[in-house]
Order: C-alpha cells, then sequence, then structure tokens
C-alpha cells in the first residue's frame, strides 16, 4: 500500500473534486458531516458501561467517542509527522493523518445498537433462536444470513455512514475514501468461511452484504490489498490500527475512572493500577502530594497513562510500518506495547468489577428481551403488509405505522426482498437510543398506555 493513495481525499458516492480550501480541508469536513449528524447525537443516549445512568459524570457512546476522538488526532499527528519526514510525502500535512483519524474514530461506536454490545448479542440471538425470526434468517444464504446471525456493530456503523444518514445522497454523508477506510477496522464481510483467514483484521464483519459494493469502492480508491479474488476481505487500512488503538485507550483507562467514581473500585485500587502502567512511579507519587482531592488525582494520572500509552503506540506503529503497508502485520497494536501487560490488567479488573455489576446486568439483560420483542413483532408486522398488502390484519397495518418510512420503502410499502426488508428493520432497531428503545417497548406491548 503507498501513503499518498491511502490519504485519498476522493468522497464515496460523489463526482465533485476534492477541495482546494486549505483552511477546512476535506478530511476536517469528515468530522463535522459525523458531528452534525442525528445518528452521532443519538449516542448521548446509548449505554458505554452503566445503561440508563442518572449520574451525569459516567460517559455515554458520545463522550466515549468524542474522547477517543481527541486520542486519535494526537496519535495520528505524532505517526503523521514521522511518516511524511521517512517517505517524503508531498502536499501531505501531519494533521491530515491526525484529521482522519479523528473523523474515524467519533464514528467508530456510530452504529452500535441500544444497551452497548449486549444489544449485538440480543440481536443475534433473536435471528437465530427466535420462534418467527430464526425462520426468516434461516431462509438466507451466505452473507446475507450471516449479517444477522453474527450482526456486528461495526458494519451497522459503515451502513450509517455510507448510506442511512443523508439517504437521498447516494453514499450517504459522502466521507472521503481515507477516512471510511480507516474507520473500516474489519474490512470483510460476514461469510467467510470458519477460520480461513487469520489476523484481527478478520476477527469481525466490517460491512454487510448490501454494502460490499460500497466498501470496494473504498479500498480501491485507497488502494487497499485484497487477500482473496472472490470474498470481500481485504487487508486494514494503516491508519485503522490508530484507530483501535485510541478506542482500546479510552475504554481500557476511563472506564476504571468511571468505574472509581461510581464506587465499584476503592481510591487505593484505581491508583494502583494506573501507576502500574507508568513510568517512574516514586515520581509521580510525589507530585500527587500536591494535589489534595482524590478524584483530581486520579484525573492526573488517568491523563498521564493516556499520554504514555499513545506515546507507545506510536512507536510500535512506527516499528512496523513497513508490515502494515504490505499487509504482514496484522495484530492490535496495544498487544506490542512496552505495558501491554499493565493495559491488559485494567480490562480484566473492568470485567471483573464493573461489567459485571448488578445494575449493569439487570438492565442488559432486560435490554435482550426488548429488542427481541421489537424485533420479533414488528418483523410479522411487516412480512404480512408486504404480502398482503391492504388485506394485512388491522393489527399489522396499525403497527407499521410506528416504524418510519425510510426502514420500510417508499409509499410505506414494505421491499419485496426478504433480505432487504430484514435488513431495514434492524436498521431501525439498531439506530434507537436505550430510552427509546424501552418506551417503545412498553407502548408495543401494553406495559405503558399515553395518559396512562
Amino acid at each position: 500500500m503507498q501513503w499518498q493513495r491511502l490519504l485519498s481525499r476522493k468522497r464515496l458516492g460523489s463526482s465533485q473534486k476534492p477541495s482546494e480550501i486549505t483552511a477546512r480541508t476535506d478530511f476536517q469536513r469528515d468530522f463535522d458531516r459525523v458531528v452534525f449528524s442525528s445518528a452521532f447525537r443519538r449516542m448521548q443516549d446509548k449505554t458505554q458501561i452503566f445503561p440508563l445512568t442518572k449520574i451525569d459524570y459516567v460517559r455515554t457512546r458520545l463522550t466515549h467517542s468524542l474522547e477517543s476522538s481527541s486520542v486519535g488526532r494526537s496519535l495520528g499527528t505524532l505517526v503523521g509527522e514521522q511518516i511524511i519526514a521517512r517517505h517524503r510525502l508531498v502536499a501531505s500535512e501531519a494533521s491530515d493523518f491526525g484529521d482522519i483519524c479523528a473523523a474515524a474514530c467519533l464514528a467508530h461506536d456510530i452504529g452500535n445498537p441500544p444497551f452497548g454490545h449486549s444489544g449485538e448479542d440480543a440481536i443475534r440471538l433473536w435471528a437465530e433462536t427466535s420462534a418467527y425470526g430464526s425462520q426468516r434468517v434461516g431462509v438466507l444464504r451466505d452473507s446475507q444470513r450471516e449479517d444477522f446471525l453474527n450482526f456486528e456493530g461495526n458494519a451497522q456503523g459503515f451502513r450509517v455512514l455510507t448510506r442511512l444518514q443523508n439517504r437521498d445522497n447516494p453514499g450517504g454523508l459522502q466521507l472521503t475514501a481515507a477516512t471510511l477506510a480507516a474507520f473500516t477496522k474489519y474490512p470483510r464481510e460476514s461469510c467467510i468461511g470458519s477460520g480461513r483467514f487469520d489476523g484481527v483484521s478478520a476477527k469481525k464483519p466490517g460491512f454487510t452484504a448490501e454494502d460490499r459494493e460500497h466498501f470496494e469502492m473504498v479500498a480501491q480508491s485507497v488502494g487497499l490489498i485484497r487477500r482473496d479474488p472472490m470474498l470481500g476481505i481485504w487487508y486494514r487500512h494503516p491508519l485503522a490500527f490508530l484507530v483501535e488503538a485510541a478506542d482500546d485507550i479510552c475504554y481500557r483507562v476511563i472506564d476504571i475512572e468511571d468505574g472509581y467514581r461510581v464506587g465499584h473500585l476503592s481510591f487505593e485500587s484505581a491508583l494502583d493500577l494506573y501507576l502500574s502502567v507508568l513510568n517512574q512511579p516514586d515520581k509521580l507519587k510525589q507530585r500527587l502530594n500536591g494535589i489534595i482531592g482524590d478524584k483530581e488525582k486520579i484525573e492526573f494520572l488517568r491523563a498521564k497513562v493516556i499520554n504514555q500509552t499513545i506515546i507507545e503506540c506510536k512507536a510500535c506503529f512506527l516499528d512496523n510500518e513497513a508490515d502494515i503497508l504490505a499487509g504482514r502485520f496484522d495484530q492490535p497494536l496495544m498487544s506490542h506495547i512496552p505495558h501491554q501487560q499493565e493495559m491488559n490488567q485494567l480490562i480484566e479488573v473492568a470485567r471483573e468489577k464493573l461489567y459485571c455489576a448488578r445494575e449493569v446486568v439487570e438492565i442488559e439483560t432486560a435490554g435482550f428481551q426488548v429488542i427481541s420483542e421489537l424485533l420479533e413483532r414488528f418483523v410479522r408486522v411487516l412480512d404480512d403488509v408486504a404480502v398482503r398488502g391492504e388485506r394485512a390484519s388491522p393489527r399489522s397495518l396499525m403497527m407499521i405505522r410506528l416504524i418510519p418510512e425510510q426502514f420500510i420503502g417508499l409509499g410505506r410499502r414494505p421491499v419485496a426482498d426478504d433480505y432487504a426488508r430484514l435488513l431495514k428493520l434492524t436498521d431501525f432497531v439498531a439506530g434507537m437510543t436505550d430510552s427509546y428503545a424501552v418506551s417503545l417497548y412498553k407502548k408495543v406491548t401494553g406495559i405503558s398506555l399515553p395518559g396512562g
């Protein structure tokens, strides 16, 4: 892969030439388009760790994405300075690398369904085991079937950016190929054969069968290396490693801070975890003596850990740059940094103390019921109206009005294709906020009635 091509400013779905205005670059425009999208705003009511929390301080998907974007910009800019010097790149700025990473990081969770990763599990479980939905998914084949059995928020995010937002535009938000490629941590379709391909880039699906053509355009624009002549699978865009690292840094480090703030981790535990990652911990302890509050001490160390991990990830990327460009390096940067074990300990503690906290488990368990019930009820409605039209049951003709037209079809007539109809339904449910999903569930099940 070649850097000049990897930094392609060509926009998906647009024939316009890249902007010549340097005061606001194409990659900065990508960032702004994501910020002003409705899907981005909805992340303020989507789970990071603690669902439907009443504590203002705790992060949501929105604040996590903003923080990841900040880390991604720093990491990308630091790497960009060295890459430009190494390869004598003409007309490239270090800020371009940073802006691509910032925009991709900003959008990295934009396709996540309600209730965090348990929402993804709920959709997969519904597709595999539900009374009606499993039959509907069962008639599909290959990647169309696996899109539901192996539902993935990353693939849904690619749909949001390229199809669902600004849906009247070819290419959706019409982001640059560089940003879309850096966003796609898993550049593969959902059905590639179990165990055929190794490496982190083959771990999960990154786009649906319907969106494969869109990703092929992106891959062609930036010059990704294809891993199979027939299947839709490529090696990652190099900057996707930085996007992944920024996300990893943020959720590992910041989840510990959130855990401390809500009382699931003691001050001493959080302090020890952070100090274990840092160089010269004794010197830092002396600095802490000048900080009065425990909260402020944790915030100080959190910033120090993020900064040090950025430096270590930058060095890892630059050390492996040649292998990354050739597709020979396909592992998370975090698995090769000097403090890998200490950073792994942060996530292990979070799994033990935070992700299994009672209030988290209770709501995520309820989330399985909410998402499954919404999918099961609405797929029956859509199929009934698709097959019988105006002769569908009165219940179906009424309930379909609860679904926005863009998730049904033109004129509110469900699309004829079974796969496309089911995909539109998962678009609808995956785009819901936590609160809206709960509210709609209560209404369709009769638990809560307007005015009741």
